[in-house]
């Protein structure tokens, strides 16, 4: 249920002007008023295992009844493959600030009108969010 992330029906490839490149809006023109996450505040360096486990424990208790590990859609898009079609950014404001994004980036509207479900906020913290995130860099 935590994220409308990638095509439902199948992979998408980030194209086009800045917010449908996997950049949240905004923060492609140096930051957010809104309090989007923008690349310069992720550090992504190798994969961090300890937070990958606690993303998959959020993913359990939060995710998987919407979100499969796989590339098929439930009610949401599956997360294989997930960091290859979207920006870390891109996908910590999917899971933090999901009606910003759903207002003002048209990449998050096209899947809304895919999936025609609303992502529901989890009101998950920068650092669940961040440790989801982890999570599917391993997927």
């Amino acid at each position: 249920m935590i994220l409308v992330l990638g095509a439902c029906g199948g992979p998408s490839e980030p194209s086009g002007p800045p917010g449908t490149s996997g950049t949240p809006p905004d923060a492609a023109a140096g930051g957010s008023a809104k309090g989007l996450v923008t690349a310069a505040d992720l550090n992504l360096g190798g994969i961090d295992q300890d937070m990958a486990e606690k993303g998959k424990t959020t993913y359990d208790v939060k995710c998987q009844a919407c979100h499969s590990l796989g590339e098929n859609r439930v009610v949401g898009p599956g997360w294989k493959g997930i960091t290859q079609r979207r920006e870390p950014a891109w996908i910590m404001n999917m899971i933090l600030n999901i009606d910003v994004m759903l207002t003002d980036d048209p990449e998050a509207q096209k899947l809304l009108e895919q999936c025609l479900v609303r992502m529901p906020n989890q009101n998950l913290s920068n650092d669940e969010a961040r440790q989801v995130l982890e999570y599917m860099r391993t997927l």
